[in-house]
């Protein structure tokens, strides 16, 4: 019943437009209740989008299931690609749905709503990954964006080809930027006190306890 709806709603959004079309509209088309709509969709616009809740909810438990000490890019870069996955197995949808969401601004705010959780679920698994680091939280946040624009750069290339191509070269051609700028494993925080460095300026002939005096002097202000 759910992939029913799917194809009413993009039949109709096809032949009217979707402003046009209504949930009436789709299910009388589809043969049922509009209570059976809203069991599966809470609104029109989620209809649009009716594998991103399970898209998201796969990539998190693969997320979830990295091993202990894995790196934690090349891991999210995986996840990345199983994203590009589900729009690659159903090219047709997938064309369809991008020239839909461009026609229809209030679709465009909604899938950008969708990529930030995407990209937020990047980020969270990356701060568990960088925690104690140095800027753990500044990277893994950067790095989340970068990987999500590298994807996103990659599928709209392939939707605006209308679907040919080979999708995963092109993402990884621009994942391979990302690595190149972030895959070396950034070292733990060390800290700033070790790197102080103390200068004494002393008086040739100045006796030795005096030294050790200034220096013991200028370390106690620190």
């Amino acid at each position: 019943m759910r992939d029913a709806l799917v194809a009413a709603a993009f039949q109709l959004f096809l032949e009217r437009g979707y402003e046009q079309t209504t949930v009436d509209d789709i299910v009388t088309l589809a043969g049922v209740g509009r209570r059976s709509f809203f069991r599966y969709f809470p609104s029109k616009e989620d209809v649009v989008f009716p594998d991103h809740e399970r898209c998201l909810a796969d990539m998190t438990a693969f997320l979830a299931e990295s091993e202990a000490g894995c790196e934690p890019l090349p891991r999210v870069c995986e996840a990345a690609r199983l994203v590009l996955r589900m729009y690659t197995d159903n090219p047709t949808f997938s064309v369809q749905r991008y020239r839909l969401t461009k026609q229809v601004p209030g679709l465009r705010a909604y899938e950008l709503s969708v990529v930030w959780r995407y990209e937020r679920a990047f980020a969270e698994y990356l701060r568990d990954s960088l925690a104690g680091r140095h800027d753990g939280t500044l990277q893994a946040d950067v790095i989340a964006a970068a990987v999500v624009a590298a994807h996103n750069n990659a599928l709209r290339s392939w939707l605006r080809t209308g679907g040919q191509g080979d999708a995963v070269e092109g993402l990884d051609h621009a994942l391979g930027y990302v690595q190149s700028a972030f895959g070396t494993t950034p070292a733990p925080a060390l800290d700033d006190r070790s790197e102080d460095v103390v200068v004494l300026v002393s008086r040739r002939g100045a006796p030795l306890w005096r030294v050790v005096q200034e220096i013991e002097s200028t370390l106690g202000r620190e």
